[in-house]
């Protein structure tokens, strides 16, 4: 059972809740999706897989820093790798990391390569940072709110 529990609030899910209700002058006891779908903000996961993914499209055109663009690498830029099928796609190599897997995979190489690949090529392939995010946007939407 506590296994299928959700995490915590965190600072940031407590203040956008609290802002969506005061914009709806919303009880706190209100149901906060509802809410949150009128507004088209998204959740606070999908929220911060935005946000990473966004840094990832700007480390791959080279308008991030160099410590943050030199983190991340394409799976055909790897040896070894420039035959295989995962080559002519999109997808960037996700470092094996050696320490504990909460630690490892918030490290920036790892989170921005799994949500990197977790998107759809309609969004990775996007040209300029305006349809990227719209893209982006539309696509995590749907996964905060299936079904709408």
């Amino acid at each position: 059972m506590a296994d299928n529990r959700r995490p915590p609030f965190t600072d940031e899910e407590v203040v956008m809740n609290a802002a969506a209700r005061l914009v709806f002058s919303a009880s706190r006891y209100d149901q906060i999706m509802p809410l949150l779908h009128r507004l088209h903000w998204l959740r606070a996961p999908e929220r911060i897989s935005f946000k990473l993914a966004i840094l990832a499209f700007w480390c791959l055109k080279g308008l991030a820093p160099t410590y943050l663009t030199d983190s991340l690498q394409h799976v055909a830029d790897l040896p070894g790798r420039q035959r295989l099928r995962s080559a002519s796609s999109a997808d960037l190599a996700v470092p094996q990391i050696y320490t504990s897997s909460t630690v490892g995979d918030r490290a920036f190489c790892v989170a921005a390569a799994k949500i990197w690949n977790s998107l759809p090529s309609e969004v990775t392939s996007s040209v300029t940072l305006s349809t990227f995010k719209q893209n982006l946007k539309t696509d995590l939407f749907s996964l905060s709110f299936p079904g709408t």
